[in-house]
């Protein structure tokens, strides 16, 4: 019954706009110019132009770029001696020329590192001393080629556990758990004005929350130069809870920090037993009852989508003090990760707009969110 009261709600709200005589497909970043930066996370194919559906999306709507893996540290220093800056400098770049504000992701990850980083040339774990040079290093080199060019970067990204106790990556294994001040220093000596985030998700569960907090306030108490915290809110029909987000940002923003939606999305599949967070290393077997939607989204389903999008933008819009952005993960549904994540071959409908680029009832709510907040 909710269910049917949502829709139907919905569609008397989207008719009001529709029938308006001066409506238009209004852009994401003016409706929210007074609120934050509204963006997208960018493929190869987009910031080189190949993909012409998603370019005039990129261009209109949106304010701020990040890239998906162009500044990974296995695509941009593959090997000890050798970086590949071809497809980071064409990102940077699109971002420039097209006025955006420019995000760098991420320097410092347990994932998408090469495993040589962290051994010798007998494959054994390197020493602290020369892991520690081996991020100063990469970090130096990268930020500082686009010193003044990227603004923010996500420094360290998923250093934490689900229970809020540091990861047992190799970073901290080896240098030890000032391996994160270490990464925030460096990236501040490369670049003295340049925010510095650390990102992660299912920050709203409350004991990984608790442990974020923990970790924020020592960094802070040391004077480590951390600027703010990237929520990724990779985000399903019923987490987080509308009251577990506005806690979540609440208490970053009581720390003094900026904080970011960094990787939003919202996926509407199942997801499979044993499946818990976002822990891109794991995988699944597809069956078909955890692809349900592969000939479209049901109307009704639709309908919760963009009811929880308008729940999630309302809770942002309370908060817009503290919010410095909003970036979706990709541009449109067909090229979201959650299609092949945590499953591959998947169809999912994660975002605002469709596979043909069209704008979806999400995309609507998201705006009506901010119309309502307006008046």
């Amino acid at each position: 019954m909710n269910r049917i009261i949502t829709k139907i709600s919905l569609i008397i709200w989207l008719l009001h706009f529709a029938s308006h005589p001066a409506y238009s497909e209004p852009l994401l970043k003016e409706v929210f110019a007074n609120d934050f930066m509204i963006g997208a996370a960018l493929n190869r194919a987009q910031y080189y132009g190949d993909d012409l559906r998603a370019a005039p999306i990129i261009k209109n709507h949106f304010n701020t770029v990040s890239p998906e893996n162009a500044l990974k540290w296995e695509m941009i220093h593959p090997e000890s001696d050798r970086y590949f800056f071809t497809d980071a400098d064409r990102y940077v770049e699109f971002g420039e020329k097209n006025g955006h504000f420019i995000i760098g992701h991420v320097l410092v990850w347990h994932n998408q590192t090469p495993k040589k980083v962290f051994e010798d040339n007998r494959g054994n774990p390197v020493s602290r001393a020369v892991l520690l040079n081996r991020m100063r290093k990469h970090i130096s080199t990268v930020v500082g080629r686009y010193k003044g060019r990227i603004r923010a970067w996500d420094v360290v990204n998923e250093a934490l556990n689900e229970d809020g106790t540091l990861r047992q990556s190799s970073w901290l294994k080896i240098i030890g758990e000032d391996y994160i001040a270490k990464a925030f220093e460096y990236a501040r000596q490369a670049d003295p004005d340049a925010e510095l985030y650390y990102n992660d998700y299912s920050i709203e569960n409350e004991p990984k929350r608790k442990g974020a907090v923990k970790l924020i306030r020592k960094l802070i108490k040391e004077g480590v130069p951390i600027s703010g915290i990237g929520l990724q809110g990779h985000n399903n029909l019923t987490f987080p809870t509308l009251k577990q987000q506005a806690d979540t940002i609440k208490e970053f923003a009581e720390l003094g920090l900026k904080v970011a939606i960094s990787e939003l999305d919202v996926s509407v599949l199942p997801d499979p037993k044993g499946f818990d967070g976002e822990e891109v290393a794991v995988s699944f077997e597809n069956r078909e009852q955890l692809d349900p939607y592969r000939n479209g989204l049901p109307s009704g389903v639709e309908a919760e989508l963009a009811n929880r999008y308008a729940g999630l933008f309302g809770v942002y819009l309370n908060y817009r003090k503290a919010i410095t952005r909003i970036t979706f993960w990709n541009v449109t549904d067909g090229e979201s990760w959650l299609n092949n994540y945590p499953i591959r071959g998947r169809t999912n409908y994660p975002l605002l707009f469709d596979r043909s680029g069209k704008t979806k009832s999400a995309f609507d709510a998201v705006i009506l969110s901010a119309r309502k907040s307006e008046g």
